[in-house]
Order: structure tokens, then C-alpha cells, then sequence
């Protein structure tokens, strides 16, 4: 494995927690970590189950895998609490206040499904004027908000995506 590249994309990852996450949706989460997973790319979500797990698992399962690829900023003090394909856990102990620290590290975010935590983070990145692309595959709050505006402040930010192809056109040149 190749050291971490300091000029890496930080990809913000969020959607649902183990109870929420449906099979369909960790799978594709899977398949979607296997694709973005290259040299300049670093994956940053809350550390825990459900689609944050299955995207770091694909990460993982990627040839193009490396130490530090992925990063999981999670709501408790116990860095042990992080599923099993977190390369660093950072326990802060802010439970949902975690939420900002993960939209304000990433560069860019893609965003399935989702309830109220999905929401929240959706609502800091508007606020922080980073683009979400929403995957409009999979009932959820990244589906209901893709491509709408959440006040006049700013317009475009929440881009509807529905497929793997397009959310690597986006990360590729967007």
C-alpha cells in the first residue's frame, strides 16, 4: 500500500445507520466504494454501520486501497465503536454534533437515503456551500432533496444523481 497523498479529495459519505440501511442500499454502497476508491481520494463519514460501512468496504476491497483511505469521525469517545474498514477512527465525544466536523472536512459529499442524520448533515452543507450529490436511487432524504434549493442563500448544491458512472463524472470534474 502507497503512503496517503496530502493533495487527496476528501469525500464526505452519508446516509443511513445499520437499522435504516436497506440490503439494496449497502450493496450498492459496496460497489460504490469499489469505484471511487483511487490514489486521490480519501473517504471521511461517521465510522459506524449501515451505508458508511459498506462504502468504506468497498474502499477496501479496491486494488486501489491504501493505509488512511478511509476516515471515520465518530459520535462517541471509543475509537473501538468504528466498523471494521476504518483506517482512523477519531472519537469525539460530541455525539450529532459530530455531523459538522465530517461536512466540514469533506470537499465534496455523496449522500443516499437517509433520515434525520442525513438531513442534518444535507442542511450544515447547504449551509457551507459544499456540493451533495444525491442519490436518487433509494427512498430517503438524499432522494426527496436532490436537485431542490433549501432557501434562496444559494442554488445547485444539491445535485441528483443516479448512478455510480455519474457520481464518478462529478468527482472526476465536478
Amino acid at each position: 500500500m502507497n503512503p496517503v497523498n496530502i493533495s487527496t479529495k476528501k469525500i464526505g459519505i452519508i446516509g443511513p445507520n445499520s437499522k435504516m440501511c436497506s440490503v439494496e442500499l449497502y450493496d450498492f454502497g459496496v460497489q460504490l466504494g469499489n469505484k471511487i476508491a483511487t490514489k486521490n481520494r480519501t473517504i471521511v463519514c461517521g465510522g459506524l454501520g449501515g451505508f458508511m460501512e459498506a462504502v468504506c468496504k468497498g474502499v477496501k476491497l479496491s486494488p486501489n486501497t491504501f493505509m488512511g483511505q478511509t476516515i471515520g469521525i465518530l459520535p462517541g469517545e471509543i475509537s473501538s465503536s468504528a466498523n471494521q474498514y476504518i483506517d482512523t477512527a477519531i472519537p469525539t465525544g460530541e455525539g450529532i454534533g459530530r455531523n459538522i466536523i465530517i461536512v466540514r472536512t469533506a470537499d465534496i459529499i455523496i449522500a443516499a437515503g437517509g433520515g434525520a442524520g442525513t438531513l442534518s448533515e444535507i442542511a450544515l452543507a447547504w449551509q457551507l456551500e459544499k456540493k451533495v450529490l444525491c442519490v436518487t436511487l433509494f427512498d430517503g432524504w438524499a432522494k426527496e432533496l436532490a436537485g431542490k434549493n433549501l432557501d434562496h442563500r444559494q442554488s445547485g448544491l444539491l445535485i441528483p444523481v443516479d448512478s455510480i458512472e455519474e457520481i464518478l463524472e462529478h468527482l472526476d470534474h465536478g
